[in-house]
């Protein structure tokens, strides 16, 4: 059994990954979902103040609290950032990092930095009291803003990151559109020291591909 903590991009909480979350249980690993501070059930906590800082410290807790060891973090798109983040405090928890069409930042970056144009508009969509990005006209209906200071804050690196050394990348190659991540997926492909998948899906993988990612999750766990 491994222990598999599934972090959400934006606007999303831990729900969606109900499916894929089943399965990953069926084939018996533990599978803990997070949502993040101010978002979904926990969008009553949002305020101007939830950063990035907030969100990895929401991951670093539920690794201490569930006694979480030899965890493999997955983080899709924005979660990217947190699993990073999380990593380098809590290296000595953590075996393997898989980011699901997502975010790879290095220290200083933020991913107000690593966006496109286009996703940069879209995060100064903001809801009234500036505090947060309104949900795209397609998400789920239960998806809910974001805090805009979690997309703004660099994220700071001390070194426990390069203690993680199995990291891998699942692409999604069916985005109607440029993808924001194409760069990131033609940089680590020529990485030796990343697993690297392109995944026929949008940037939804676990709704598009659950399949696929049910694959890269358990063989991450297992190597």
């Amino acid at each position: 059994m491994t222990d598999i903590v599934l972090v959400p991009g934006m606007c999303h909480g831990g729900w969606c990954y109900a499916d894929l979350g089943a399965e990953l249980r069926r084939r018996g690993h533990r599978v803990l979902p997070i949502t993040l501070t101010g978002v979904a059930e926990r969008a009553h906590l949002l305020s101007g103040t939830v950063n990035l800082d907030t969100h990895i410290e929401d991951l670093t807790a539920l690794l201490a609290a569930e006694d979480v060891r030899d965890a493999v973090l997955a983080g899709h798109s924005y979660g990217g950032m947190v699993i990073t983040g999380a990593a380098d405090r809590m290296p000595e928890r953590v075996s393997a990092l898989v980011y699901l069409d997502a975010m790879v930042p290095g220290d200083g970056d933020s991913c107000w930095d690593l966006a496109s144009e286009n996703e940069r508009r879209w995060y100064l969509d903001v809801t009234g009291d500036g505090c947060a990005t309104r949900p795209l006209p397609f998400f789920d209906p239960r998806a809910t803003p974001h805090p805009l200071a979690s997309v703004l804050q660099p994220l700071r690196l001390t070194g426990g990151l390069e203690r993680v050394r199995r990291r891998t990348y699942a692409y999604a190659t069916g985005w109607d559109g440029p993808s924001p991540f194409t760069t990131t997926y033609e940089r680590l492909r020529e990485d030796p020291a990343w697993r690297v998948f392109a995944v026929d899906g949008g940037h939804n993988l676990m709704r598009d591909a659950p399949d696929d990612l049910v694959r890269i999750l358990t063989e991450s766990a297992g190597r």
